[in-house]
């Protein structure tokens, strides 16, 4: 049975304190601690593993203490600009960037890096694997570098159901297994996947229970073509 990716619902608050650490620990504690103004951090992982959450994060926190941050991610409009307000700057999807981006991202670099600007970057493999630009490459190297590993099942359905219990929704064990094994185990999809479940249970004024997501799959068009 082929897992139903879900992209829709509002996205969970990008909060260190919502990030699920998992094996990701080390990460995280240096993220969002004293290390905040690291001059380069790279974040490589699968798909699901949290790197875009980190880097929200670590972006908030800047925020949080009266800072600007410039995001940047593949597929964004040229030109890239370095504002003198920035004291940080994020670059997220480095393995998707087209010549071009490229070398935007080096420019952003290296200005940065000229005026003591924080620089972040992720993409899905380490910077010696990325098919990018050598001199980008290399420079995406130069800093902290973190593996992301996606959640284990438990940890998932451990952050499903921490998550399920601050909106006050119960989810039996059966529930767990039906969503997790129907559904992307992507913790923002699941994230997703509980603001639909928690509305159509509302809808229904009924509990959470298999027959309602069975009859949400049967209701919602768009998953019941991607089911299996």
């Amino acid at each position: 049975m082929r897992q139903i990716p879900l992209a829709i619902g509002p996205d969970t608050a990008p909060g260190f304190d919502t990030f699920v650490p998992g094996a990701n620990a080390e990460a995280l504690a240096h993220l969002s601690g004293p290390q905040l103004r690291s001059t380069m951090v790279y974040l490589w992982g699968a798909q699901g593993s949290g790197k875009t959450h980190l880097l929200r994060a670590w972006a908030a926190g800047w925020q949080a203490q009266g800072h600007q941050v410039g995001w940047f991610r593949a597929g964004d409009p040229l030109p890239w600009t370095l504002w003198p307000d920035w004291a940080a700057v994020v670059v997220d999807e480095c393995h998707l960037l087209d010549d071009p981006s490229q070398r935007a991202a080096f420019a952003l670099f290296t200005l940065a890096a000229e005026h003591g600007v924080a620089f972040a970057a992720a993409g899905r493999v380490p910077p010696v694997d990325l098919p990018l630009r050598e001199e980008l490459r290399t420079r995406l190297a130069w800093g902290h570098v973190f593996e992301l590993k996606p959640l284990g099942e438990a940890e998932a359905r451990a952050a499903v159901r921490r998550e399920a219990d601050r909106r006050g929704l119960f989810l039996s064990d059966e529930v767990m297994a039906f969503m997790l094994r129907r559904f992307s185990r992507d913790l923002k999809d699941m994230m997703a996947l509980l603001d639909v479940v928690d509305q159509y249970s509302l809808a229904q004024a009924r509990p959470v229970t298999v027959p309602l997501l069975r009859r949400m799959l049967a209701d919602d068009t768009e998953l019941a073509g991607s089911a299996t």
